[in-house]
């Protein structure tokens, strides 16, 4: 029996718009389950789920940060990096307003508007990495040259979990 294609989200769209090659999988997502339980259903190293985290800063512009999945973002280094004097993970809603994706299946692609991306330097230096593919429970397999359609500023702002 054939295996279905999956519905094509914007972010898939976006991908296949640049003739960006990619693989995507599925599993089955787990609510505040995190790139953990996305790495142990797929079988991968958590440090290649690249999770796509959608920030604020102290006066509400928004922007997006990829990053390891075993990382944390340390905001007092992101927000020196950025020259300002906070920032902060948006809410919910808000990150759903900013990008047109629900909480959990952002992806960087096709956001609902060009949002500033920073993406920590380890990323580039995968040879491959999974990112959310624009739902729940669907990821894309990319290499790092495919960020590049993002306009990405590297950074170096990652801390260790916990």
């Amino acid at each position: 029996m054939a295996k279905k294609k999956p519905a094509l989200t914007t972010a898939l769209r976006m991908l296949d718009a640049h003739g960006i090659s990619y693989t995507t999988l599925e599993y089955a997502y787990e609510e505040k389950g995190g790139t953990r339980q996305t790495a142990e259903c797929l079988g991968v190293p958590e440090h290649q789920v690249v999770k796509t985290l959608v920030m604020e800063t102290e006066t509400g512009d928004p922007f997006i940060v990829l990053m390891h999945g075993d990382r944390e973002v340390s905001t007092k280094s992101m927000a020196r990096h950025l020259g300002c004097k906070s920032v902060k993970p948006c809410d919910a809603r808000d990150a759903t307003r900013h990008t047109n994706y629900v909480f959990g299946g952002t992806s960087p692609f096709g956001t609902r508007k060009k949002l500033p991306v920073y993406v920590e330097s380890g990323i580039l230096q995968l040879p491959w990495f999974l990112i959310n593919g624009g739902r729940r429970g669907f990821q894309v397999k990319l290499t790092p040259d495919a960020l590049a359609i993002l306009e990405p500023e590297t950074v170096e702002v990652s801390q260790a979990a916990g």
